[in-house]
């Protein structure tokens, strides 16, 4: 095992060797998720609980939803599963605050894709990380690689504490992005990363924008033309791929929206509803053509390996900066990076982390 590596079982383990009774907090998909894993491994929680304010009675997966006192007054101590994902700075401190007074762990279970981040998910793909630590560019991203791999192998959440940086430092020390940039933003949402690249740049040359689902991309359209950008800007109601293709997309989930594939949740009572429709694939390099892209920023929840594929013509002839979500799969820790390196050694590559639990927020810099 990678001499960083500081667990010695991973959270199903735990959860399997545990004597305290589980509780689990939070309902929704990632609950889902979590208890059919928790099936797979022969664990059951005792419990369920929600915030106060949303703990009345009603039942979910066939548990009672109950409030955290009913828990405290029916047990002295107990295991807490989190289950859902909050980057909210008073929620993510509570957790923190519920960490110091029971075991708590927050499960790592792949927004994308059916691989866990498991200890033997670690063992087989060690010369991997062993790669991608050789390869980056900075103590602070070995760091958050060596933390965020002890995270999603045991939940907790001590770890993400222990790397988490604040959004201003990458952009100002890794990405220094310039009022001249010809930006392509690959899963652009209602036009937040756009408002961002201008709140850190100033302004923007150019603007390529890719959002698949219909109602987002008309608040995507209006949100363009607000922030003055009409001109400049081509939005198109595409799925960031790696060519020209009619994908099936499944809206279910509002910023959540992906590509569908096969999933962790297949069937399950209690997941939410999909809403599978017809969406059009397309490359950035179709679409940009010979227009340069000087910075790229990507969060195509899972897609990104596709994605990058349909870059490849602008990796190669740009070298543009790109800021990736890396934490959509569990092989995007290590794959992504080692995909772009494969079309430009050039690269220098960096890992940060902000305040998400679980490690959610956990980006690839290249530049």
């Amino acid at each position: 095992m990678l001499e960083w590596i500081r667990e010695t079982q991973d959270v199903w383990q735990r959860l399997q060797n545990t004597q305290k009774p589980i509780v689990m907090y939070g309902m929704g998909d990632g609950a889902v998720k979590i208890l059919q894993v928790m099936k797979r491994y022969g664990v059951a929680p005792a419990a369920m609980f929600a915030s106060d304010g949303f703990a009345r009675g009603n039942l979910f997966m066939g548990y009672k939803m109950e409030k955290l006192a009913d828990i405290q007054s029916r047990y002295d101590d107990f295991l807490i599963v989190v289950a859902f994902a909050v980057h909210d700075e008073p929620t993510v401190n509570y957790l923190y605050e519920l960490s110091q007074k029971y075991e708590l762990v927050s499960p790592d279970v792949p927004v994308a894709g059916t691989n866990l981040f498991t200890m033997d998910f670690v063992q087989e793909h060690e010369q991997e990380f062993l790669q991608v630590e050789s390869i980056l560019a900075d103590e602070q991203s070995r760091k958050v690689l060596h933390d965020i791999v002890n995270f999603k192998l045991s939940g907790k959440l001590c770890y993400l504490a222990d790397c988490t940086t604040d959004t201003d430092e990458a952009y100002h020390n890794i990405i220094k992005p310039t009022a001249q940039e010809s930006f392509a933003d690959l899963g652009a949402y209602r036009g937040d990363t756009i408002a961002e690249l201008l709140h850190y740049a100033g302004g923007c040359r150019r603007v390529f924008a890719f959002e698949p689902d219909e109602k987002t991309h008309k608040k995507l359209c209006a949100a363009v033309e607000q922030m003055g950008l009409s001109d400049c800007a081509i939005c198109v109601q595409m799925a960031a791929y790696s060519h020209e293709e009619m994908l099936e997309f499944d809206s279910r989930a509002g910023r959540q929206s992906a590509i569908r594939e096969e999933s962790l949740v297949t069937g399950v009572e209690g997941a939410a509803k999909s809403k599978i429709r017809q969406v059009q694939g397309q490359s950035l390099d179709n679409i940009a053509g010979e227009e340069s892209v000087s910075f790229i920023n990507m969060d195509v929840e899972g897609a990104e390996k596709l994605a990058l594929m349909g870059c490849q013509k602008i990796i190669e002839r740009d070298k543009p900066k790109m800021l990736i979500a890396a934490y959509h799969r569990s092989e995007d820790l290590f794959a992504l990076l080692l995909q772009i390196a494969s079309m430009r050694s050039d690269y220098r590559f960096y890992l940060r982390h902000y305040r998400y639990v679980p490690a959610w927020d956990t980006n690839l810099y290249c530049v």
